[in-house]
């Protein structure tokens, strides 16, 4: 008897943790579909569907440290890009996805493959809204391997002795 209790009780375990990850996969699918058409959007220089993607109180973080724009700040810098009808591309090649246990919130990174910056990293946190997932913010980065780090840390604070002298002058 005692090992039929403890087989029902182990099968209704194994249920839940099944049902639980099925509900992780589900959600990281749909985000991972969300982020690839946000991807695809900007490829094919879609400013309407690429920033239909945003929570509209978003934050975009680039490359360069000077580069924290809010949403609206984001369309404006970006507009004549679109307006060109070329923005950027990139593309996912890796990606990892962790949705909160009450499913309000997600946080993500993704390595990318890009023709113009090479390989680079983003990340960020979705939020969920009536209207589906939704960018809360994305930080999209540069990777510099830890080899080259001493490198660029000096390349970047001659270049910032070399920007303050300028606003110096």
């Amino acid at each position: 008897m005692k090992r039929v209790v403890l087989a029902i009780c182990l099968a209704a375990v194994a249920a839940r943790a099944s049902a639980q990850s099925a509900e992780g996969i589900s959600a990281s699918g749909a985000i991972g579909g969300l982020l690839d058409a946000w991807h695809a959007a900007a490829a094919a220089a879609d400013e309407e569907k690429y920033f239909s993607y945003f929570a509209t109180d978003a934050v975009f973080l680039g490359t360069d440290a000077t580069e924290r724009w809010t949403h609206d700040e984001f369309r404006k810098w970006a507009h004549p890009h679109f307006a060109r009808g070329k923005a950027w591309s990139f593309r996912s090649t890796a990606r990892f996805v962790t949705v909160a246990p009450d499913r309000t919130a997600a946080w993500f990174d993704e390595a990318l493959e890009t023709p113009n910056l090479g390989p680079c990293r983003g990340s960020g946190v979705l939020v969920a809204t009536s209207a589906g997932w939704k960018i809360a913010q994305y930080n999209l980065s540069i990777p510099i391997p830890n080899e080259l780090v001493d490198e660029f840390k000096k390349r970047i604070e001659d270049y910032e002795k070399q920007q303050s002298g300028k606003k110096g002058s």
